[in-house]
């Protein structure tokens, strides 16, 4: 009489389970892209670092801690923010400015800072960086510069 046998043996199912868990790890990287994530974080990041450097260099002015160079309308006024000085516009840093206030470098974001032109910052390696970015608007006369970000597609 045969023996027939149901099941399957343990060395089977330790098998299944090895190759279950290296397709599992080649898988999941191809479907939980966190790059995206990432970069919409640093450009949060930076626009943190813009509104707080905005409101220190614009503190340190209303503290009288201002240079005035030049005469007319070739004056420039500056606040010095460890040991950097930070070109200023009504009482808050130019788009030139602001980059060298906050720190932020080309090194890590692709950054444009041209006096009379809202400042961009925004992350490298993007599709569209226009929806990946922070933009500082220069202060108007007795106002506050506009800072806007979008991260919707940092992909």
């Amino acid at each position: 009489m045969t023996k027939q046998q149901s099941g399957f043996t343990m060395i089977e199912l330790i098998m299944v389970i090895v190759i279950l868990g290296i397709l599992a790890a080649f898988a999941l990287p191809k479907f939980a892209d966190f790059g995206s994530d990432a970069r919409a974080a640093s450009v949060k990041g930076a626009a943190g670092a813009i509104k707080s450097a905005s409101a220190i260099a614009h503190a340190a002015f209303l503290a009288g801690k201002k240079e005035i160079t030049g005469t007319g309308d070739d004056a420039v006024t500056s606040v010095t923010l460890e040991g950097v000085k930070i070109p200023m516009v009504n009482g808050y840093p130019t788009s030139e400015g602001i980059l060298l206030a906050a720190q932020i470098s080309s090194d890590d974001f692709a950054t444009v800072g041209v006096a009379g032109t809202p400042a961009t910052v925004s992350a490298k390696s993007v599709t569209d960086i226009t929806k990946c970015q922070v933009r500082y608007a220069e202060a108007a006369a007795n106002g506050a510069p506009a800072i806007t970000i979008d991260v919707s597609k940092c992909d």
